[in-house]
């Protein structure tokens, strides 16, 4: 069993192994359940983000009007063929806000590693689908990948908007999908842990400020450019380029930056965006006052 980036490296690399095999052994290993009922379980958390995705790409609105329908506007953006960003790349954020869409509009979704940010993972993964053409079984053995630097971090830090801010749900998210995506590509596990130290570290100090107190503004956007983030950082780390501060200081750094985050910054809508005029006015007029001055 690995507690760390390092070990979870060493196991993989010294048993010529691929991450996401030794995630799936772990597993067998400590829930007793055979590895064909993990595989299956992990088909139908793929299965529920695939739809997510084409029930978002469709169009949804959320309830609270705040979001909804931006999916639809970057796929229209990108058959126009005008983008400035790589296809793929577009592909994948709109594929992110799609899953953040229909979270938002109470739909289904398979939290990865949380709900808030559970567009960056599935976004990025039915993005590059699309260029490496993977099997339905490689496709799994992302999520395994993406699962074992979850694992790590929850572990070690924080997937919580409440405990560490913003930095440890999409953060946390955009470097497991990094990480996943240079499996997939074919990269070393070495490198896996360099793109998840590289997406990771570019995103600390991130806040959790929900506007109104509601997983959608700006949580939706911030799922769009994690999804980035993790495509840039995957092909970094493909290129050969590495993190001078190794994965497991990264994710240590993150905690504790987390620990030192005002309360105002982690999920209380007390501070940042939430607190901004029109982001107390959006409150007011979805809940009538605000949330400071509730019971």
């Amino acid at each position: 069993m690995f507690r760390n980036v390092a070990e979870l490296v060493e196991l993989a690399t010294s048993q010529s192994k691929k991450i996401s095999e030794i995630m799936i052994e772990q597993e067998v290993s400590v829930t007793g359940r055979s590895r064909e009922d993990i595989l299956s379980n992990m088909d139908r958390n793929l299965l529920v983000m695939e739809q997510a995705v084409e029930k978002g790409i469709k169009g949804v609105k959320s309830h609270s009007g705040l979001t909804g329908g931006d999916a639809v506007l970057l796929q229209q953006y990108i058959e126009k063929g005008n983008f400035l960003s790589g296809e793929t790349i577009l592909d994948a954020v709109s594929k992110a806000v799609a899953t953040n869409e229909v979270n938002a509009a109470m739909g289904t979704i398979c939290a990865t590693p949380t709900a808030g940010s559970a567009g960056v993972v599935p976004g990025t993964l039915f993005a590059v689908k699309n260029k490496l053409n993977p099997t339905r079984e490689e496709m799994v053995a992302f999520l395994f990948t993406a699962g074992a630097f979850g694992f790590v971090v929850a572990n070690n830090a924080s997937i919580s908007g409440a405990a560490g801010g913003c930095q440890a749900e999409v953060g946390s998210a955009s470097g497991m999908a990094a990480a996943a995506i240079v499996e997939m590509a074919g990269g070393t596990p070495e490198q896996s842990a360099q793109a998840m130290a590289i997406t990771l570290k570019n995103m600390l100090g991130l806040v959790c400020d929900p506007v109104a107190g509601l997983v959608e503004v700006p949580c939706v956007k911030r799922n769009a450019m994690g999804a980035a983030n993790a495509m840039v950082a995957a092909d970094m780390a493909l290129a050969g380029i590495t993190s001078r501060i190794p994965c497991d200081e990264v994710i240590d750094a993150m905690y504790k930056i987390g620990q030192t985050m005002p309360s105002a910054l982690r999920e209380t809508a007390q501070g940042g965006l939430a607190a901004t005029p029109t982001g107390r006015e959006l409150e007011a007029k979805i809940f009538g006052m605000s949330l400071d001055k509730r019971d």
